[in-house]
This record gives structure tokens, sequence and C-alpha cells, in this order.
């Protein structure tokens, strides 16, 4: 498989340490306290690797609420990855308890706080990394892009840490729509794309794609589905099957190409200051790292 052309190890570098930064949020005991205020019940089978397991109802609501008081169909069809009764159920019993002013209000309170216990407070740099990720967010394009252009129509936070969390929610939400946007243009469903991107990352066929609600039976259809494109030999990726994962990557960078332009030179000073942030919230089990996606994975299989 030949390597990534300069843009997409840029993108991906910033992805990767904007991920924990904006998602430590789905696993911060914070914001379930903040859930909780609004009547949600922790429905979190537990632990791994000292990480709660994902509270499924709530991550759907508090991550769709950015686009409104919307049905849980169009919640499932921006979300793309998972089963679509699975999110419109959850969105259904979420709307009964909370709208999307209360949700999105304990989301960030959940998370501002996470942040302040991850990061022992607001970290010198902070402001300077914001201003670089609002500029080459100001310069992103939203079409096809939900769930990205609902952060974008919140105001800011207005605090350190907020905005720096939002900035990066909207980095990342933004290069997820686009992955959305790049398998479904080949005609994938949302079950094969998981197991393309858990046989790209060297898990297990058929393993942590089961976390995200497919049952067994559609997963074997996927699998099958992915055997006949010819791009899964035995229990891997097949060479056409890595070659097809990595242009799926590709059409995800290019669609990044105006936040990255607009960062310009001063990405690499971006990146040196995310990075010590990332390491820290992921040393202290604020995100997982591989032994909890390799444990969820084989948890999930065997249900």
């Amino acid at each position: 498989m030949s390597e990534p052309a300069p843009l997409g190890r840029r993108t991906r570098q910033l992805r990767n340490v904007a991920e924990p930064i904006a998602a430590s949020v789905f696993f911060a005991p914070e914001a379930h306290i903040a859930y909780a205020r609004l009547g949600f019940v922790n429905q979190s089978e537990g632990e791994l690797d000292g990480i709660a397991l994902f509270d499924w109802d709530v991550y759907f609501l508090s991550r769709a609420a950015c686009m409104g008081h919307i049905h849980g169909e169009v919640a499932a069809a921006a979300f793309g990855v998972f089963p679509r009764d699975r999110v419109a159920n959850a969105i259904t019993r979420g709307w009964a308890l909370t709208d999307p002013a209360g949700i999105l209000a304990a989301r960030e309170h959940g998370a501002v706080t996470a942040l302040q216990r991850l990061l022992g407070g607001i970290p010198d740099g902070t402001g300077r990394a914001v201003t670089l990720l609002q500029r080459g967010l100001d310069a992103a394009h939203s079409a096809g892009k939900p769930v990205f252009a609902g952060l974008r129509s919140l105001s800011w936070p207005g605090a350190p840490l907020g905005d720096l969390w939002r900035a990066c929610d909207l980095y990342r939400e933004h290069r997820g729509d686009s992955h959305v946007v790049a398998w479904a243009s080949i005609g994938l469903n949302g079950c094969e794309a998981c197991i393309l991107n858990d046989l790209r990352q060297g898990l297990d066929l058929g393993s942590y794609v089961r976390t995200r609600g497919w049952t067994r039976a559609e997963v074997e259809s996927a699998i099958a589905a992915l055997r006949e494109r010819g791009w899964i030999e035995g229990e891997a990726l097949s060479a056409a099957g890595r070659e097809a994962r990595e242009a799926i990557e590709a059409a995800t960078d290019a669609q990044q190409l105006s936040i990255i332009q607009a960062i310009g030179e001063d990405l690499d000073e971006l990146l040196a200051l995310l990075t010590p942030w990332r390491d820290a919230i992921i040393a202290s089990r604020g995100y997982p790292g591989r032994v909890y996606v390799e444990q969820a994975g084989e948890r999930a299989r065997q249900s």
C-alpha cells in the first residue's frame, strides 16, 4: 500500500491529536453526572481498562443535538455506521427527557469539567491553539457535513477549555462527515465500512464492529459482501481491500484540504501544542487506547 500523500499525512496528524480532546466527553464521568440531572440513567455496562463503556443513548442524543430537534432517522443517516433502529429509538427516548438546549448544555459542562481534571487546568498555549484551529475551521466547506454544520451553528462556549473542546469537536465531526461521504459514495453500508476500518487497524474480523450494534447475521452478511468485492481474503484485507480502504481515507483527506491550507505553516506549531494534551488525556484514562478497543470488540463478538 502506498504512503498517504502529504495532505493525508497532515490531516491525519491533526485528527490523531484532536480526537481524544474532542471525544473525551463520551467517557467522562462528569458528563454522565450532568446527563443524570436531566433524567438519563447511565446504561454503561461497566468498564474496560479503567474506562467506562459507552452509554449509547446519551452518546447518540448528545452528539445529534447540535443539529436541532431532529428525528432519529436523520441522526442515523448522519452518523452512518450504526444500525438505523438503534439510533432512532435512542433519539426518541432522549427527546422524552430533554431538548437540544438541555442536552447540549450538559454535554458542554461535562466536557469542560473533564478537561480541567484531565489537563490539570488550562494549559499554556490554549488560546493560541484555539486561534489556529478556528482559522482552519473558518475555511472549512460544510456541504455534505450535517454534524459539522450543526456544531458550527452553535455559539462558542467563550472559555478557554470550552473553546478548545469545541474547536477539536468541529474538526473531528468534519472529518467524520467527510468519511461517511467517502465510503457511501462507493456503495458501502455502515456495517461494511466498520469492518474495513477494523481490519485496517489490525483488529480481529467481525469483532469491534459488533460494538456498534450490528447483529451477528448483519456482520456475516457484510463480510460476505466484502469478500465478493475481493476486499477480504481469509481473516484480513486483501491487497485490493487495502487499496480500497486507503482510497476511502484519501477521499476523506481531500475534503479537509481547505482547513489544512488555512492553518498553513502554523500546523506544526498546532500539532506541538495539542500532542502533550492528547497524551495526558490518554494516560489519565480519559480516552481509550488499544487495550480497550480490543477488549470491547471481543466482548461484543461473544455477546
